[in-house]
């Protein structure tokens, strides 16, 4: 595996190398850098020209000058913009903006839409998958500006508008009641007698909630409160050993629930001191020690079959730790909704944080999620259509394969054969997908930062095309450059890691 890494490397190297010099030569030739000073009026406007051509060294032929590039990138230095502007702090500040708007959009995509592409492949033909189908190519046929100017105008002016009086009106309720049972009836299946009893169940159970939910003016101070969280807990520690291991793995069960019972009893204390003066330091701290701790109870207690159920007990923790924290973040959302900078309108619409906000870690981070949420909704919608369309095609081509109608002739467990069996093959063909979008993560999404506001990857790049400007241009592209070579290099190295039959070498 070492030899195939480098000779993969050493191929990239060359591969970049190419490309870099073309881009280069043609971004050269693309236009003037000149242009703009040219057309000035400006006294001074010799020597500012000939600042620039010094600075720029554009004196220089574009082959001839590619190499004078070259040797500051491997000194690390992207050079200047042409407004004098160290490039390295222009790249740094767009990196940190586009990650930050786009690396949960794709993750929350690729789970989301893996995830209901399973479901849709296992419930094929059903009322569920005609609903997941077109709702993907609504989904995929949408303009994303259009997307996006839709989220502004509807998910954050009428929402704000609706949270000054966060209630529910009765046809509402009796709506999305209805629609909530048509929905788990589809999921789970069955015959006609359980869907009913499903659909009745579901819709009443949704129905009571908007109930409670508008009564209680919920919205304008949400809490989880001690019970609806103890539930939650009990809840995840069954729901994941279910997907991880199965309910028939007791072990794991009684471990995961040990773990939902930890986190019942650490509710008060966290909420009272334990989480006061949070840092983001302490909060990484925080985290690494829950999946570390929970890991290692699952591993003493795991017996023969440790594996499983070690990481049964790290997703129970973690699941049942983002619900304490998520309460925390609660307990500051109608002093942050109602502080002077914020006068009640939260949904924000442009930006990545509000001016002079201020404010602990807790009120930082309903700032950040209130900018995040629409960009990162636009995002998800239009990535969610090819991930669901791709694993739903994906699984049902592995479900139809010899060894899955061996494996179900065996008599093992209809969730045995999905998770074990057919899932880890259906990730091959949605690995190099996954790959190459991850890859392009920090190329940043165009339209949808411009529409945002949001000046990361993407906006560094066309802002340098339009003002003819090499460095920016030439940084974002060794950037993504790499990052796809890299991510490419990690998918192969995924595929052997799916499939035993694929040798690296």
């Amino acid at each position: 595996m070492a030899s195939f890494i480098i000779r993969r490397l050493i191929a990239s190297i060359f591969v970049l190398f190419a490309a870099t010099f073309l881009m280069y030569i043609l971004t050269s030739f693309a236009g003037d850098p000149l242009d703009e000073l040219r057309q000035s009026n400006a006294p001074n406007k010799a020597e500012l020209i000939e600042s620039r051509t010094r600075l720029l060294n554009l004196d220089v032929p574009p082959p001839l000058r590619y190499f004078l590039w070259l040797g500051g990138i491997f000194r690390g230095d992207f050079g200047v913009s042409v407004q004098g502007q160290p490039v390295n702090a222009l790249l740094g500040n767009a990196i940190t903006a586009t990650l930050t708007l786009v690396t949960t959009a794709t993750i929350v995509a690729i789970v989301l839409g893996i995830s209901v592409g399973i479901v849709s492949a296992l419930r094929q033909y059903s009322g569920f998958d005609y609903f997941v189908t077109f709702l993907s190519f609504l989904f995929f046929s949408l303009p994303i500006f259009w997307v996006a100017v839709l989220l502004k105008q509807y998910g954050a002016i009428e929402i704000n508008n609706w949270l000054a009086d966060p209630t529910f009106a009765i046809p509402v309720i009796i709506v999305v009641s209805f629609l909530a049972g048509l929905l788990w009836m589809s999921v789970i299946g069955g015959t006609w007698k359980r869907r009913l009893i499903i659909f009745v169940i579901s819709a009443l159970a949704t129905g009571a909630v908007m109930t409670y939910l508008s009564l209680t003016r919920w919205f304008s101070d949400p809490s989880i409160g001690i019970v609806v969280y103890s539930a939650l807990a009990i809840g995840i520690a069954f729901g994941v050993t279910a997907v991880s291991t199965g309910l028939q793995n007791r072990r794991a069960l009684y471990v995961a629930l040990g773990i939902a019972g930890a986190g019942i009893a650490l509710y008060y204390p966290m909420m009272t001191s334990l989480l006061n003066g949070m840092t983001l330091g302490l909060f990484v701290v925080y985290a690494v020690a829950t999946v570390l701790v929970c890991g290692a109870v699952g591993w003493f207690l795991g017996g023969a079959d440790r594996g499983p159920v070690v990481r049964t007990a790290a997703l129970t923790g973690v699941l049942v730790a983002a619900f304490i924290a998520l309460e925390k973040y609660m307990q500051y959302w109608e002093a942050y909704s109602n502080s002077s900078r914020i006068r009640g309108r939260p949904i924000a619409t442009v930006g990545a944080s509000t001016p002079g906000l201020g404010g602990n870690f807790w009120v930082q981070g309903i700032d950040l999620f209130t900018h995040l949420l629409l960009p990162t909704i636009a995002i998800i919608l239009v990535s969610f259509a090819s991930y669901t369309r791709y694993s739903r095609a994906s699984l049902l081509e592995v479900m139809n394969q010899d060894y899955i109608r061996t494996a179900k002739a065996k008599g093992l467990t209809q969730r045995t054969v999905v998770v074990r069996h057919a899932f880890r093959n259906a990730l091959i063909p949605i690995t190099t997908i996954i790959a190459f979008d991850v890859g392009a993560i920090v190329g940043g999404a165009v339209i949808t930062e411009t529409v945002f506001g949001w000046t990361g990857m993407g906006r560094l790049f066309v802002d340098g095309l339009n003002a003819v400007d090499p460095n920016p241009v030439m940084a974002f592209f060794v950037v993504t450059g790499a990052l796809a070579v890299l991510f490419n290099l990690v998918a192969d190295l995924v595929y052997a890691a799916l499939d035993p039959r694929i040798k690296v070498g």
